[in-house]
């Protein structure tokens, strides 16, 4: 096995569900496919540490912020948990921690994992002051506003203490069915889960969504508690109660890990009877001030774990295979099941991921399937129940055609997924226009799934570019069901809005193949316009951060195609043709400086230090050359520190990093 080559994939998988997971709040994998992505890094990268990457989800909780929100700095870091599956890795923790304060007797407090947002919350003499999400662990999105609306976090302390509280914002399930229905009448997607419907609240820009959509808070724990005389975990919830906290009174205090177990057993099956999400059981060493001889890694604390129930699997019917075409082509078979409860929701589709997926394990139409819905996310198919099979069912064969334009699929080498290349594919088009008009690329509000396929079947847009002549199309607009005069205007508007959009947007509603949202902020800080980036050359992008062979072959792969040539010059022509402006200080220190940021810094990630040289003058380069000013050298720093020296380039730290801007 090539270890270093499997690292690099599992890091880029694992990003990328990162970000759909952080920023999205639309994960496309269950959390027992991510965790089991996760360990399987972290057992190649405890066996090669040589290897370990400084952007590795390892090192870090999640790596991405909401572009649209304020970024707020913790003034304490967030940490993220550990997890733990099973009753031995529970034990082995619990042996890790007798083991580091050099005693047998160890009391520990146990709390309900609640499937929620975390958040921290600053009062001031008593009053919220700021609120903010975890991000990155290190810096937050500034959520103070929509947190002035959640139900059950005061906004007013008994006391009037200054102090930082940590908790989970949640949907109770009630409300999230409630909104369901709502956004079913009015044509609008639904929420895939409570914990993803929160995220979207929470991340509004207008508060008064948020309101409407009724969240919650519960408080479990308080930054600094020794501050207040507390130096119990159990007593840090009475504290928090008492202040009027909502706290969740299924929290206990266990005297040794055998009657954490039995807390753990008594919940698998209770949890289904709350009328929240949850996903695990909490275990923190309740002796506060044994926490910093116990210790910390970079991402965790090592004085506590979070049990990860097991996904609840079922057994249900496959009744049929069906193929959906994606925007690049990618062909993905889905099971159409018999309906079956799941997870507390009824399921009836689940996907196969891909040819080799389904050969593998040998699942044929009838046969009965093991369906998992892991995290109460997206349902997948397990394996077959073999003892339930009854007679000679056809084994499965794939799809030649493409199931929308008829097309012979294609399966590119090394890959295990098939693909549709005819660039006027149907299928292939309608997903290219739902993403571009998607929120996380040109955010056109009100051009979702259901509006987007409307306007194309009537043939209003054909392709991106389309979309900015539908103005002229108003009058048509207005004798279509359910389009009155308001809807179409603030179409029109928010179409209009668009083209003042950032180039980063634009390139990721391009959908160039594997350029996600990061990746396209990356690339601007390089190329500040299309034109720019369409004449980009392979040998600069894979100098860029993140920017791998496979994204750079494929970059200049898309600006070689004739035909999104054609549609690049029709956005234009419609009024789509941002600039990337960097932002820079009124004086710039760093004014004809290059710099290089090599390793781990100890408060900034490497985008945050890049965006900082910008912004005071100076250039962020990749690579090391003669033309270097300076290298920026965090921990672990390799072959560009090492080039360094040799060259002669001036190494500095992250603090004389910092005496420069002061300059």
């Amino acid at each position: 096995m090539d270890y270093i080559k499997r690292i690099d994939e599992l890091v880029k998988l694992l990003k990328q569900y990162n970000y759909e997971y952080y920023v999205l709040d639309n994960p496309t994998v269950t959390d027992y496919e991510y965790d089991s992505l996760l360990r399987e890094l972290e057992v190649l990268e405890n066996e090669h540490p040589e290897y370990i990457r400084s952007d590795s989800p390892t090192q870090k909780v999640g790596d991405y912020l909401k572009l649209d929100l304020e970024e707020i700095v913790h003034d304490n870091q967030m940490m993220s948990l550990q997890d733990v599956f099973n009753y031995q890795e529970l034990r082995e923790f619990d042996e890790r921690v007798k083991k580091a304060i050099g005693s047998p007797n160890v009391e520990y407090t146990c709390e309900l994992k609640i499937d929620g947002i975390a958040s921290t919350i600053h009062y001031d003499d008593g009053l919220l002051v700021l609120a903010a999400t975890r991000g990155n662990g290190l810096i937050g999105e500034n959520i103070t506003q929509n947190a002035l609306t959640i139900r059950t976090l005061p906004k007013v302390l008994k006391k009037p203490l200054t102090l930082e509280v940590r908790g989970e914002v949640y949907m109770q399930k009630d409300v999230f069915d409630s909104l369901n229905e709502e956004r079913l009448k009015e044509n609008k997607p639904l929420f895939m889960n409570p914990r993803n419907a929160a995220g979207g609240s929470l991340r509004q820009l207008n508060a008064e969504i948020t309101k409407e959509r009724k969240l919650d808070q519960f408080a479990y724990t308080l930054v600094n508690p020794m501050n207040y005389n507390i130096y119990k975990q159990s007593d840090v919830m009475e504290f928090l109660k008492n202040l009027g906290f909502n706290v969740n009174p299924h929290y206990k205090l266990c005297r040794n890990i055998e009657e954490v177990i039995d807390y753990i057993e008594s919940f698998k099956e209770k949890r289904k009877e709350l009328n929240y999400a949850t996903d695990g059981i909490v275990i923190k060493v309740n002796d506060l001030t044994l926490y910093d001889i116990i210790g910390y890694t970079v991402k965790v604390p090592k004085y506590a774990v979070a049990y990860k129930f097991p996904a609840e699997i079922v057994t249900t019917k496959l009744k049929d295979i069906v193929f959906t075409v994606g925007r690049t082509g990618m062909i993905t078979p889905n099971a159409v099941l018999e309906p079956v409860l799941v997870g507390g929701t009824t399921v009836s589709r689940a996907t196969l991921n891909n040819e080799d997926f389904i050969i593998q394990r040998d699942i044929r139409i009838g046969d009965y399937v093991k369906v998992r819905k892991a995290g109460e996310i997206i349902p997948e198919v397990v394996e077959v129940d073999f003892t339930k099979r009854v007679g000679n069912l056809a084994p499965f064969k794939m799809l030649t055609n493409c199931p929308e334009c008829g097309m012979p699929l294609v399966k590119r080498e090394n890959e295990s997924e098939h693909h549709c290349i005819n660039p006027d594919c149907c299928g292939r088009i309608l997903e290219q226009l739902i993403h571009f008009s998607s929120r996380a690329a040109m955010d056109i509000e009100g051009l979702g799934e259901k509006q987007t396929e409307l306007l194309y079947n009537l043939g209003y847009i054909k392709d991106v570019s389309d979309i900015y002549l539908l103005e002229n199309y108003k009058q048509d607009l207005l004798t279509l069901d359910g389009y009155g005069q308001q809807k179409v205007s603030n179409l029109i508007e928010a179409i209009n809005k668009s083209k003042q959009n950032r180039l980063d947007q634009l390139i990721f509603g391009l959908g160039i193949r594997f350029v996600g949202a990061k990746a396209s902020k990356n690339l601007v800080k390089y190329y500040h316009s299309i034109d720019e980036l369409k004449n980009a050359k392979y040998e600069d992008l894979v100098l860029i951060d993140d920017i791998g062979d496979v994204m750079a072959n494929s970059i200049v792969d898309y600006f070689k195609n004739e035909h999104h040539l054609n549609i690049l010059q029709k956005l234009k022509l419609n009024g789509v043709d941002p600039k990337n402006i960097v932002e820079v200080n009124d004086h710039q220190p760093l004014l004809g400086k290059t710099i290089v940021v090599t390793g781990t810094l100890e408060t900034l990630s490497r985008t945050e230090a890049n965006d900082l040289i910008e912004k005071n003058g100076g250039k962020a380069a990749s690579s090391v050359s003669k033309k270097t000013s300076y290298v920026l050298a965090g921990h672990d720093a390799g072959s560009k520190l090492t080039k360094a020296k040799d060259l002669g380039i001036e190494v500095i730290t992250e603090q004389e990093f910092f005496e420069l801007i002061k300059k």
